[in-house]
């Protein structure tokens, strides 16, 4: 199995990350990792949108219809995946990741941290408040990383999506969060990359200038996608859209496991 990172940076609209993440855009100039727009599949809602990026099914199949809708699934996804072939799993995450993908209701005395853990989700530290920053986030993912070295691994960051409803995408307090974002990405990027892990990069939703996502227009589904992986060919693709089901099937392919029933293969590989 192919050691994978998957950071969903929560809220992270396409023209936002093209205009704050610098070191990642740069990469892509020098043909060191490949750019794709991705249109989101609906609701753009953020636990609708964490299910059907990592089950590759669209919302009326998988079930989670809205934020309210709290089970958790039953059909394949990533970890369990990845679970069946023998791998390894992590993240460092919100909390609704660990309802969905092992067992719920979250409960943060019990739940926030989930180590050697026989579930989906083999190692978890998580967290339920949208203001933890992000470099504790980060934080949180590299101590997973190093202490268990996982196959498949989640990094999940809120602070990005938390300005947005606050403050409008386009408002400073937003940019600034996905440049924040960029900036401790770009310190920990090259690691990873040196060390030979896969890395994949996007969002769930994007966020419109009211603060508000779940909708249909570009600013509230519109969302980048960058793949760091000698198994894809670099470049810049933003032209060539794809929606939000393509994430699954990717991650299995470059995680090298079998992909789950009914999941779309998109031409990314």
């Amino acid at each position: 199995m192919d050691k994978t990172i998957l950071v969903i940076l929560d809220a992270c609209r396409f023209d936002a990350a093209k205009r704050n993440l610098g070191y990642i855009e740069s990469l892509i100039d020098y043909k060191k990792g490949a750019k794709y727009r991705l249109w989101g599949e609906l609701p753009s809602l953020s636990r609708t949108m964490y299910a059907t990026m990592l089950t590759g099914l669209p919302a009326w199949q998988h079930g989670i219809t809205d934020n309210e809708v709290n089970f958790t699934l039953t059909c394949d996804h990533l970890f369990s995946l990845c679970r069946r072939a023998g791998g390894v799993t992590a993240a460092a995450s919100y909390g609704w990741m660990s309802e969905l993908f092992d067992h719920g209701p979250f409960d943060l005395v019990r739940d926030r941290y989930q180590l050697e853990s026989e579930g989906n989700i083999s190692h978890g530290i998580f967290y339920v408040h949208d203001d933890y920053p992000d470099n504790h986030l980060f934080a949180d993912g590299e101590y997973l990383r190093k202490t268990y070295q996982p196959d498949f691994l989640l990094y999940h960051s809120m602070a990005i999506d938390r300005q947005g409803h606050l403050h409008g995408a386009g408002s400073v307090q937003y940019e600034k969060a996905v440049c924040e974002a960029g900036y401790i990405l770009a310190g920990l990027l090259p690691q990873w990359l040196k060390e030979g892990w896969q890395v994949v990069i996007t969002a769930d939703h994007g966020m419109n200038e009211m603060g508000i996502h779940g909708g249909t227009d570009s600013a509230q589904r519109e969302i980048p996608l960058y793949i760091f992986s000698d198994k894809v060919r670099p470049g810049r693709f933003e032209e060539q859209e794809m929606t939000g089901l393509c994430v699954a099937p990717l991650l299995c392919r470059l995680l090298g496991i079998t992909s789950g029933e009914g999941m779309i293969h998109e031409q990314i590989l």
